[in-house]
């Protein structure tokens, strides 16, 4: 049995153990909810930014169009737009910044 631990060291949550279990129709190994914690990250799905991000119109619009992966453009007016990117090397991304940069350990 997965314990509440296991799945929040790993930053689910209650509510996202619950969706990966209906996924599955059972229970997830160790593995398995291993491979969605990393999947369901904000370094991979970006699980707190995009929320907010969405929030922005020009952001929703230039989504729908396909014109962001990973990196975008959101557009000002018919003229110009801002570009950027974020991500962070830190690991784990969003949940322990001040242990320094794991490029090659984690990210």
């Amino acid at each position: 049995m997965i314990s509440p631990e296991i799945y929040r060291e790993m930053g689910l949550n209650d509510i996202e153990y619950q969706r990966i279990e209906g996924i599955l129709g059972r229970e997830p190994t160790e593995t398995e909810l291993g491979m969605f914690a990393v999947m369901w990250s904000e370094h991979c799905g970006y699980k707190y930014s995009r929320p907010v991000l969405s929030l922005f119109k020009n952001y929703r619009e230039a989504q729908e169009k396909g014109a962001l992966e990973n990196a975008g453009v959101v557009p000002l007016d018919e003229k110009y737009g801002i570009v950027f990117k974020m991500e962070s090397h830190n690991h784990p991304s969003a949940v322990e910044p001040f242990q320094g940069a794991a490029t090659g350990v984690g990210g």
